[in-house]
C-alpha cells in the first residue's frame, strides 16, 4: 500500500530538493569550464589611401553668415550630429544651429535646425519617428543624421531592421561626407604598447562596442597580429579585453576615476567560475576625450589614430531615401553649400573660427577657441609631463567628397572599401548579434553628389595632392609576415595568392597616412647572393601589384634582406616555411 505523505512532509522534501539542486549548481555546475567566445583573429585591415584636396589660394572669399534667423519658407530639416569637428562645413553653412540669413543653406533656400545627439539608439528612434511621419505627411520636416563612416554598417544594420517594415521606399540612404576624422578619433594606451603591441594582451580598453573608435582598436590589433575578446564580460590574458563604455566620453571617464569590473576568466577558450577584477589600461576615444584624459590624469600617449588611419573616418550623412528623392534638388543644392563652406574653411581662418564658434553654440560645450584649437590638432602636456597630440580634423571640399566616394580622378571608391572592411569585422566578431549587414550599394546612393561633380565642375577648384611620406620607414606602426606563393625559383606571384595582396589593398587604403613597407625575406637554403636578390624581386613584385590597384609610389618601399632576418629555425622544414614570407610594415 502506498504511503501518503502529510503536507508538512512534502514541503520538507521540497525544500530539500531545492537546496540539493542548488548546492549542485554552486558546488559543480557553475563551476564547470563553460564555452566563451572565441577571441576573435581580425586579420590585417587594409584601407585606402585618400589625397586631400588643396584649393592653393583658388578659393573665392564669401562674406560670412548673419546671426538673423532665416525665414525663406524652404524645406526644413533637423540634422542630429554628435560632438564632432568634422562637421565644421555645416557650421559654416549653417550660420548658426539654425539656418541664418545670407548663409549658404539659405541661399539653398533650406531650413536646416542642428541638433547636438551623442546617443545613436536616439538617433536611430529619431529617424524611425520621421519615416513613419513622412509615410502618413510628405509635409514632415526632414530628419538627417551624420556618423562615423567606419560605424556606419552597425548603424545602418540596426536602421535598416526598423525601417523594414514601412518598405523599400524608406529604407536609409547615405548621400555626402562633409568631412573626417584626421587624428582626433584615436586608441590611447602605456607606452609599452607602442614599443611592442603584445605588451597589450591580457589589457583592457575602454570604449562604445562596436563604434568607430573600436574600429581604430581592432584594425590596430588585426595589423600587429593580436587577438580581441568580443565577450565585454570575461576575461582572456591571451588578448585583449574591451570594457564597454556608454559614450566616447565615458570611456575617458572609466580610465579617469579608475574604474574597476569583476569578470569571468577564460582558459583555453573555456570559461570558468574564478573570477578575476580588471580596471582600464587604455581607451578608444575622440575630443574631448582624449582631453580629458590628459588633463584630469594622463599617462597613455596615442598607439594609432586617424592621423594615421586617415581614410578610416569620414562623416558620412544619411536620410530616408523616400525623402532624398522627393527632394532631389534640396540635396544637391545642400552639397553644393557643403562643398563651398568645405572652401571657406580650408581656406580662410575668420571662416574656420567662424565655424569654431557655432560648433560651440550647437555644442554648448566650451568657446570657440576651444574647438578651433582641437579642429586644427595641438601638442600639449598631460598632467604626468607627457607630450601628447591631441584632436585633428578636416573640413571636405567637393574634390575630397567626390575622392571618397570614387568620383575623382582615380575612381577608387574608398567609402565602399570601408565600409565592407569594418563590415565583415563587425560579423567576424558578433555574428549572433550582427549576421550581416546592409549591401553597400543599397545605403550608399552617390547619385547626388555625382550630379553636382558633373554638372557643376567650377566648384570643382580644389587641386588633388597626395600625402606627404618619408623616403622610408623608421618608425613602425604595425608589422605582419603573410605568405605569398610565388612560381618556384622566381618573383612570379601565383593566383591563389591575390586574395592576400587585395586584402593588403585594403588595409593600405584605410591607413592613409602611413607608408607601406614590402620586405622580402628567404629561407637559408641555397646561394646566399642569390637569395638575397630573388628576396629583392619578390618584394619589387608584391609592390608592382599594389601599384596596379591604384597605390601611389610614393607610399611604397620595397626591400629584400635574403636569409639575413629569419623568424624560424632554418634546420627544420616548418622553420624554413615561415622563414620564406613577405612582411608588410605600416609605418612612417
Amino acid at each position: 500500500m502506498a504511503l501518503k505523505v502529510k503536507p508538512g512532509g512534502k514541503v520538507l522534501g521540497i525544500v530539500l530538493l531545492l537546496g540539493a539542486i542548488y548546492a549542485g549548481k554552486v558546488l559543480w555546475w557553475d563551476k564547470r569550464p563553460q564555452d566563451a567566445k572565441a577571441a576573435a583573429e581580425i586579420g590585417k585591415v587594409a584601407l585606402p589611401d585618400a589625397p586631400e584636396a588643396s584649393l592653393s589660394g583658388n578659393a573665392a572669399k564669401l562674406e560670412l553668415p548673419t546671426a538673423e534667423e532665416s525665414a525663406n519658407g524652404g524645406t526644413k530639416v533637423v540634422w542630429k550630429i554628435m560632438a564632432w569637428n568634422s562637421q565644421f562645413p555645416l557650421m559654416y553653412a549653417n550660420g548658426s544651429a539654425k539656418t541664418t540669413k545670407g548663409s549658404l543653406i539659405d541661399k539653398a533656400n533650406m531650413q536646416v535646425e542642428v541638433v547636438r545627439q551623442d546617443d545613436c539608439n536616439k538617433t536611430i528612434a529619431d529617424v524611425v519617428k520621421f519615416a513613419q511621419d513622412y509615410k502618413s505627411n510628405p509635409n514632415t520636416p526632414g530628419v538627417f543624421a551624420s556618423f562615423m563612416g567606419d560605424g556606419m554598417p552597425m548603424f545602418f544594420a540596426a536602421l535598416a531592421k526598423e525601417l523594414e517594415p514601412l518598405g523599400p521606399e524608406y529604407q536609409p540612404i547615405a548621400f555626402y561626407a562633409m568631412g573626417k576624422s584626421y587624428g582626433e578619433d584615436k586608441l590611447m594606451g602605456p607606452a609599452e604598447w607602442k614599443i611592442d603591441p603584445k605588451n597589450a594582451l591580457g589589457k583592457t580598453v575602454s570604449c562604445v562596442m562596436r563604434d568607430g573608435d573600436m574600429n581604430i582598436l581592432v584594425k590596430w590589433a588585426g595589423d600587429n597580429g593580436l587577438r580581441v575578446n568580443p565577450d565585454e564580460t570575461t576575461y582572456d590574458r591571451n588578448a585583449i579585453n574591451i570594457i564597454a563604455a556608454n559614450d566616447f566620453l565615458d570611456a575617458a571617464n572609466k580610465y579617469i576615476a579608475g574604474y574597476s569590473e569583476s569578470r569571468k576568466l577564460v582558459v583555453n577558450g573555456k570559461k570558468i567560475a574564478k573570477d578575476t577584477t580588471v580596471g582600464v589600461d587604455g581607451v578608444a576615444t575622440w575630443t574631448p576625450g582624449d582631453v580629458n584624459i590628459a588633463q584630469k590624469k594622463g599617462g597613455l600617449i596615442n598607439i594609432a589614430t586617424t592621423k594615421e588611419y586617415a581614410s578610416q573616418m569620414p562623416n558620412i550623412t544619411i536620410t530616408i531615401k523616400k525623402f532624398a528623392n522627393d527632394h532631389r534638388t534640396d540635396i544637391e543644392n545642400l552639397i553644393m553649400a557643403l562643398a563651398q563652406a568645405g572652401d571657406q574653411v580650408r581656406s580662410f581662418t575668420d571662416a574656420k573660427s567662424f565655424a569654431a564658434d557655432i560648433s560651440a553654440k550647437v555644442y554648448n560645450e566650451q568657446d570657440g577657441a576651444y574647438w578651433l584649437k582641437y579642429y586644427n590638432g595641438i601638442e600639449e602636456k598631460d598632467a604626468q609631463g607627457i607630450n601628447l597630440h591631441m584632436g585633428g580634423s578636416m573640413a571636405f571640399n567637393l574634390a575630397d567628397a567626390a575622392n571618397m566616394f570614387g568620383l575623382g580622378d582615380d575612381k577608387l571608391d574608398r567609402y565602399k572599401i570601408v565600409y565592407g572592411t569594418f563590415g565583415d569585422i563587425l560579423v567576424k566578431m558578433y555574428p549572433e548579434l550582427v549576421p550581416s549587414y546592409p549591401v553597400y550599394n543599397k545605403v550608399v546612393d552617390k547619385s547626388f553628389l555625382a550630379s553636382v561633380v558633373s554638372n557643376h565642375p567650377e566648384l570643382l577648384t580644389g587641386k588633388v595632392i597626395q600625402q606627404q611620406y618619408a623616403a622610408e620607414i623608421t618608425k613602425e606602426v604595425s608589422s605582419r609576415s603573410v605568405q605569398v606563393q610565388f612560381e618556384t625559383g622566381s618573383a612570379v606571384i601565383r593566383s591563389e595568392s591575390y586574395a592576400t595582396l587585395d586584402e593588403i589593398l585594403k588595409s593600405a587604403v584605410v591607413a592613409e597616412g602611413l607608408k607601406l613597407g614590402i620586405y622580402g625575406h628567404t629561407d637559408n637554403v641555397g646561394n646566399e647572393a642569390a637569395n638575397q636578390q630573388l628576396s629583392n624581386q619578390r618584394a619589387e613584385s608584391v609592390k608592382a601589384y599594389l601599384l596596379g590597384k591604384g597605390l601611389s609610389t610614393a607610399r611604397l618601399e620595397s626591400k629584400g634582406f635574403g636569409a639575413s632576418k629569419p623568424l624560424a629555425d632554418n634546420g627544420t622544414a616548418v622553420g624554413r616555411a615561415q622563414n620564406r614570407r613577405v612582411q608588410i610594415v605600416l609605418g612612417n
